[in-house]
């Protein structure tokens, strides 16, 4: 339809009169103009010059819709983004819950039920007893009083074997032997200073190696005090012990070597000379050390004694 001269007539003014009395019909003011001094009622004009589009407005208007449709397709991934981590979240949930649930028997949507507490908090608590435990005993206690030193005591007991090895030192064993009158297995005046101090019986056994022999000699008392005086008071020796297969020795003129010693309520004291007659000599390597491996020898036997009588006392508290 064109609005020439073959179109309808707006009323007694002619076809470039405004049918609506230049208002918009709808209540829109001066939104579209029709009267002639309009003739570009839709913003299309050409300027006078060239007669060309406004390409400057038609370029702002298309990066207005462009920047509209770039924010939508943003916002539209942020929204999706979301979604999906919220599912991912609540899928992660879903299956620690059921994970929880098979572990500890519920069936899936059972919450978990709390831990039944007790109910009586009247119950005594455990108690520890403040005493400390009483020390082990101590192994002299049992070698150093005849009340407590109560195992059997003999010459097998305190020198065992047929032979005794110090090291690379190897001693034959020979004649041993028991007395219980004390005086009678010594020489010179130990007799009577084993007396006086209340020996109850010595033990006496010989060993050799390269000619040379010693006899070493226990004697026992009821305590360690007089145990140490009689080593302490010592004069005089123990008698040389000749026999199984060791001939005298330290008899009739040849010089011999004596100790005496004590520990806990027993005195030992030894004898060393060569079954030659050659006398000891202060720096006779050989014969000092045959004289203290037998000293050692010993003195090791009574803490033996008393080890032993301390683990069976610890073992055994109530016996």
């Amino acid at each position: 339809m064109s609005f020439g001269q073959g179109g309808p007539q707006w009323g007694s003014g002619g076809q470039n009169q405004d049918p609506y009395g230049g208002q918009d019909p709808y209540g829109r003011q001066d939104r579209y103009n029709f009267g002639q001094n309009d003739p570009d009622p839709f913003g299309l004009r050409a300027s006078a010059a060239d007669n060309t589009p406004d390409w400057a407005a038609l370029a702002d208007a298309s990066a207005t819709r462009a920047r509209r449709r770039r924010w939508l397709l943003i916002g539209g991934g942020a929204l999706a983004t979301a979604a999906i981590a919220g599912v991912v979240a609540t899928g992660i949930v879903a299956s620690n819950s059921d994970e929880d649930n098979r572990s500890s028997g519920k069936n899936a949507g059972e919450l978990p039920t709390a831990p039944d507490l007790p109910s009586d908090t009247t119950q005594p608590e455990p108690s520890f007893s403040s005493v400390a435990p009483l020390p082990p005993p101590n192994p002299k206690d049992f070698i150093s009083d005849e009340k407590k030193d109560t195992a059997p005591l003999s010459a097998e007991s305190l020198f065992p074997g047929k032979k005794l090895t110090m090291g690379d030192r190897v001693y034959a064993k020979g004649a041993t032997a028991r007395t219980g009158t004390c005086p009678s297995a010594t020489q010179g005046a130990l007799g009577s200073i084993l007396e006086s101090n209340g020996c109850d019986q010595v033990f006496r056994a010989t060993y050799s190696k390269d000619g040379i022999a010693v006899t070493i000699g226990v004697a026992i008392f009821g305590t360690e005090t007089e145990a140490k005086k009689a080593a302490q008071q010592a004069k005089g020796n123990v008698a040389p012990l000749a026999g199984a297969g060791v001939p005298s020795f330290c008899k009739g003129g040849p010089v011999c070597r004596f100790t005496a010693n004590s520990y806990g309520r027993y005195a030992y004291f030894t004898a060393t000379g060569y079954t030659k007659a050659k006398s000891v000599t202060s720096g006779d390597s050989k014969a000092f050390q045959t004289g203290d491996d037998l000293a050692e020898f010993t003195f090791r036997q009574i803490v033996r004694r008393g080890e032993a009588q301390a683990s069976a006392a610890a073992a055994n508290p109530a016996g």
